[in-house]
């Protein structure tokens, strides 16, 4: 009841100068709005940059195949012979942090051909049913994307990018329409949604992507894969051309394996072999998880003993998400500051205004102590007076500091997210400054001499 008293009196001592008190406001509510602008445009850059970040796939992995030295000689990555289809199923299957897997295969310099109009796509993917997962288009803008039957079945259909669609489409619907790829037809079935530069600056949107097993069997037999696509089906047409040459039934010289020789040591065919797994994390914080868990599932799979190193390798995007976040991180703390430079000036203009008022108050001061009040309680007054000052001024700040954002996120077209910590941040850093720039002159208020105080002039 007595706190309630001391805050009806400090009100009734600031509207003794309404516009002193608005005044000395004014700079609390500046510091404020800027503190609650910044902090609000900092975190919106930030889910901008993670967005964009994530659109190349921050939360992706990729597995290929570990080098093989012979007499000393490294063959490089993907020089051997060990990714199945059967492990990227596993890994979709066990892996609970993983969210989808496919097989992936890529090239370059494919020319498109739609009428009389043709287009050489940056590059031409490949992948399973669950690739658009993989690789965060999660809808198409129009047709839709292939399946496993499909896949399975490497039925010559293919989904294209905006950029492709403006080339070979302009202004009409691909969905439908017949698309060469090479000297292949492919049935166009659906467009992707538009991404835009990657952080890199090369066009996602320039693509086609086809079902893998179309890929291998049907396009990488015109020409050299990106990923080794083409070494799969050269392996395939020799051993098509052994077969013919060399009869099915041709005595071996060699014992036939058992069935644990046949578990423990399997036969590396190449063409029942993948070049590349292509992973995603449910989210980036789970790529670590995602990581031991594919380890852990392929060495059990591929029958690696403990001690022994892999057989194939994993790469994610990780450390570039730790870059840039810890950038947008940056940004934000120095936005902060500064912001922060304009709160404690605005604690300054307090600090000045709660010294002129105990100046002007100074035979009140000592009235009030003649008669009993005791220092402790003129210090408490002037503090609740000069912490008012400040929340009210928090108060209206954060009101303009949202004001001010939305009007930049409309005309200027700045990405800007609601920061509820900016919020409640900034209330209580306008109490504490209420409490820090206003002690000095409380106290010094508290220590006057009674009778020096009465008078005074």
């Amino acid at each position: 009841m007595d706190l309630l008293r001391q805050i009806l009196s400090a009100f009734v001592s600031l509207r003794r100068n309404v516009l002193r008190s608005l005044l000395t406001m004014l700079g609390i509510v500046i510091g404020v709005g800027v503190v609650i602008t910044m902090m609000e445009i900092g975190a919106g850059a930030a889910k901008s940059i993670k967005s964009s970040i994530s659109n190349m796939g921050t939360n992706v992995m990729m597995i290929w195949p570990s080098a093989v030295k012979t007499s000393g000689i490294s063959s490089g990555a993907g020089g051997s012979v060990t990714l199945t289809e059967a492990d990227c199923a596993a890994i979709a299957a066990e892996c609970l942090s993983v969210e989808a897997a496919s097989p992936t295969l890529s090239r370059r310099g494919i020319q498109a051909i739609a009428g009389n109009r043709n287009w050489t796509p940056f590059t031409v993917y490949s992948g399973n049913e669950d690739y658009f997962t993989v690789q965060s288009w999660k809808t198409p803008e129009s047709g839709r994307y292939f399946t496993k039957r499909e896949v399975d079945t490497a039925a010559c259909v293919c989904v294209i990018g905006q950029t492709v669609k403006e080339e070979l489409f302009p202004g009409e619907n691909p969905v439908g329409r017949d698309l060469r790829l090479n000297s292949v037809l492919f049935k166009v079935i659906g467009v992707l949604p538009r991404k835009g530069a990657n952080m890199m600056g090369m066009d996602q949107d320039d693509t086609v992507v086809v079902p893998w097993r179309t890929m291998r069997n049907r396009l990488s037999r015109s020409g050299s894969s990106a990923t080794g696509a083409g070494a799969s089906s050269s392996t395939t047409s020799s051993a098509s051309t052994t077969s013919s040459v060399y009869p099915e039934n041709t005595t071996t010289i060699y014992p036939a394996r058992d069935s644990v020789q046949a578990k423990n040591y399997p036969l590396p065919i190449r063409f029942n072999n993948i070049d590349q797994i292509t992973c995603s994390a449910k989210s980036p914080e789970q790529v670590a998880d995602a990581m031991m868990q594919i380890t852990a599932v392929l060495r059990r799979r591929h029958h690696i003993a403990p001690g022994m190193p892999n057989d194939f390798q994993i790469r994610d995007m990780s450390e570039m998400l730790k870059t840039m976040t810890s950038t947008s991180g940056l940004m934000t703390s120095l936005l902060l500051i500064v912001a922060l430079l304009s709160l404690v000036v605005g604690g300054v203009g307090i600090m000045n205004i709660m010294l002129v008022s105990v100046t002007e108050r100074t035979r009140e001061i000592g009235l009030r102590m003649a008669v009993g009040a005791r220092g402790s309680r003129i210090l408490t007054q002037f503090l609740i007076e000069s912490v008012l000052l400040c929340l009210m001024g928090g108060i209206v700040g954060i009101g303009a500091g949202r004001c001010a954002s939305i009007i930049i996120a409309k005309v200027l077209h700045w990405p800007v997210s609601v920061s509820l910590n900016a919020i409640l941040l900034s209330a209580g850093i306008s109490a504490a400054i209420g409490v820090v720039f206003g002690f000095y002159p409380a106290w010094r208020a508290s220590r006057l001499n009674p009778i020096d105080a009465l008078r005074h002039e």
